[in-house]
């Protein structure tokens, strides 16, 4: 295992830098080719539960109801009869008939103020039949136009992925400009990054194979991706600037970088690859997805920052600060700033009071999460409508278009006169208890021995009267039905009861993740800093920063604090995967953070320094690198509130506002106003532990004099 130290494979890399760029570029070639080779398998529906095995009982059996994709015209003053209106009406059946090329029905309310299009779902025809109903809607500005139903959505995974794309390298390049000061220095890291990410989607083919990827997956993997693949070489290209800076030759430069941010890339990056695998204990696809995808990128920008980056560093040498860009703005990355010198010092002469003032705003910000509510998990229900407004008001005008409960069952062919007799008394007892409206629609298999049948549910779907819906048919409603038949297999699926399958799995297993996080990230920091004390606290931080988040989460989406700071219409609820995911993230990347700092607060201590003076070292040197990092981050993640799923715009506020909360108040305050009071009790390891535990991962960390942090 020593002979694939970071510090041995930086040596190799620096003493052979054009063998280590090929070898690096032949491994992304061939993460790409094993990608195309292989394709990527998506991930069709990720609902658990009774849901999931409805699913998969109608996919056995090739059993669905047919649906229907819904096109709305509506208006208060003229009625169907206004010319206007029929001819808006003819317009919209037009499009959809040649969007979806298929007959389209006409339905006209009660009181004709309202025009139901219905034609059969095509669910190829997503992009056009939105397209078709947005067109139609401009044509005839002074009616209400818009639609809803299966095929309606904005299949908009991969224009969320070309916008990313298209934001990140922008967004990126700019912060570390401003960082850096020079072109050069601030292209490597972007360069390093993007090649990361590029591996990690080639490798996404054969992760495909072995768990479906949701949609949302490659988004993901790419800002991530470029998140902490810019971090890591970060870390190493301003350690690097910093030693020669002090006097050091390139190549002594380089190596110092290798034995120390070398060690702190592969620990970091350690701690979020555990973080990332505590999806794995959801036990769900979509979880084994993220969490597969997240954990390849986070591998591939650690490789890259271990080997092939120390053979660019070589090949550049001082040239990495060509191109000085003077009319940038800079930031102080060097630990020579006077902003975070002067914020600490004050930290650290009164550091209980910083403790408390921090940690009160902390827990402010954390306090709102204690109301947070989870809802809608899967991504085919997350894509934004022609109008939410509308939508509703069209199942109130046409209740039999909304979201439907679909009762799957299996029997036995000698059982279907008794089965038949059942699910007509089930629609009755729906239609009478208030469950669901008429028309039912259903589909029996060829050879008679399995149904599906969808019972359109009264709300929207997605509200609580559309969950308790779902619950009565479980538990009452079918028992006293189909239930009473002998060898009949029932499941209820649909949005809805995925909607609350997926939410109740969420809660009931999420404590195994937490529990799977912390363990895992405690036994590794306890190892790596040879303390006890050192992976509680960051533990405890950790936990205060995610908490805040949340908090901010449910401010914004729930609060409807969306509607002004985004422009954007949220449903007052969290999506039920986000706090899991959020969770693991944060939880990895807030380590980063920390250990980042720490190891050079180790290396204050090793070095013979006193507590404080560590911590005051520590925090200096780099709070820049912090700095520019989180700005990173904060950039990256900020991308994911333009894009349209709500899910993955409600990551990126998430993400965004942890990282930004995180890099100031917790590293910047909390950490070392909580070192300061703790003193040498920081480093405390029972004496029984003692022998079980290894150097630090820093490796030889060089003899500091007693001014250097000042």
């Amino acid at each position: 295992m020593k002979a694939f130290s970071p510090r041995r494979i930086g040596g190799w890399s620096m003493r052979h830098p054009w063998r280590a760029i090929a070898l690096w570029l032949a491994f992304v070639v061939a993460c790409v080719a094993i990608g195309v080779v292989t394709g990527t398998r998506s991930l069709d529906n990720g609902a658990v539960g009774e849901s999931g095995r409805g699913n998969a009982l109608a996919d056995a059996h090739h059993v669905w109801p047919q649906q229907s994709d819904y096109g709305y015209v509506h208006s208060a003053d003229p009625t169907a009869a206004d010319p206007a209106f029929r001819s808006a009406v003819a317009d919209v059946r037009r499009r959809m008939h040649a969007a979806l090329g298929a007959h389209v029905a006409v339905r006209t309310s009660r009181d004709r103020h309202s025009v139901l299009l219905a034609a059969p779902a095509t669910q190829d025809f997503k992009g056009p039949f939105r397209d078709a109903l947005a067109a139609a809607a401009a044509e005839h500005p002074q009616l209400r136009i818009g639609g809803d139903g299966p095929g309606s959505g904005d299949s908009s995974g991969s224009s969320d992925l070309r916008r990313a794309e298209e934001l990140a390298l922008p967004v990126t390049l700019l912060v570390l400009l401003i960082a850096f000061g020079a072109i050069v220095a601030a292209v490597v890291p972007v360069v390093l990054a993007l090649t990361a990410v590029v591996a990690a989607f080639g490798l996404l083919g054969p992760i495909s194979r072995a768990a479906p990827l949701d949609d949302s997956v490659k988004t993901i993997v790419l800002l991530i991706g470029m998140a902490v693949g810019v971090d890591y070489a970060l870390f190493y290209v301003i350690r690097s600037r910093e030693e020669r800076r002090r006097g050091s030759s390139p190549r002594d430069a380089l190596e110092i970088t290798a034995r120390t941010s070398g060690y702190t890339v592969v620990l970091a990056g350690a701690t979020v690859a555990i973080a990332m695998a505590g999806q794995y204990a959801m036990g769900s696809q979509l979880f084994d997805g993220v969490a597969s995808g997240t954990i390849a990128v986070v591998a591939c920008a650690v490789a890259g920052s271990v080997t092939v980056l120390p053979a660019v560093l070589e090949l550049l040498g001082p040239r990495i600060d060509r191109g000085r860009v003077p009319f940038l703005p800079h930031l102080r990355v060097d630990g020579q700033g006077r902003f975070w010198p002067a914020v600490v010092d004050r930290v650290l002469r009164r550091p209980l009071v910083s403790l408390l003032l921090s940690a009160a705003v902390l827990v402010a910000l954390a306090v709102p999460a204690l109301g947070l509510h989870v809802s809608e998990p899967t991504s085919d229900v997350l894509r934004p409508r022609t109008d939410p407004l509308l939508t509703t008001s069209m199942n109130a005008d046409f209740p039999g278009t909304s979201a439907p409960a679909v009762v799957v069952l299996a029997y036995p062919p000698t059982q279907q006169v008794r089965v038949r007799r059942a699910v007509q008394g089930l629609e009755r007892l729906a239609t009478a208890r208030g469950l669901a409206h008429a028309p039912f629609a259903a589909d029996t298999s060829d050879d008679g021995s399995a149904a599906a049948i969808a019972l359109p549910l009264n709300g929207n779907g997605a509200n609580a009267r559309s969950r308790r819906a779902i619950e009565v048919l479980r538990r009452d409603l079918i028992p006293e039905t189909l239930g009473r038949v002998p060898g009949v297999e029932t499941a209820v699926a649909g949005a809805t009861a995925e909607d609350v399958d997926f939410t109740n799995h969420v809660k009931s297993d999420m404590p195994y993740v937490v529990g799977f996080v912390l363990a895992l990230a405690f036994l590794l920091l306890l190892i790596s800093f040879r303390s006890l004390v050192v992976p509680l606290k960051a533990i405890v931080l950790n936990l205060l920063s995610v908490a805040a988040a949340y908090g901010v989460l449910v401010l914004v989406f729930q609060h409807h604090w969306a509607e002004g700071l985004l422009g954007f219409h949220s449903n007052g609820t969290i999506i039920a995967w986000l706090p899991v995911f959020l969770f693991v993230v944060l939880f990895g990347l807030s380590m980063d953070y920390h250990v980042f700092i720490l190891r050079r607060v180790r290396e204050g201590v090793d070095g013979g320094m006193g507590n404080d003076e560590a911590v005051r070292y520590g925090i200096t040197r780099t709070a820049g690198v912090v700095t520019s990092a989180a700005l990173v981050m904060v950039g990256v993640f900020s991308i994911f509130g333009t894009l349209s799923q709500l899910d993955v715009k409600e990551a990126g506020v998430g993400l965004a506002a942890a990282v930004l909360i995180d890099a100031t108040i917790v590293r910047g305050l909390l950490l070392p106003a909580s070192m300061t009071l703790l003193g040498d009790w920081n480093w405390y390891l029972p004496g029984f532990l003692q022998p079980r535990t290894r150097r630090p991962l820093a490796g030889d960390v060089p003899q500091l004099s007693t001014d250097e942090g000042s």
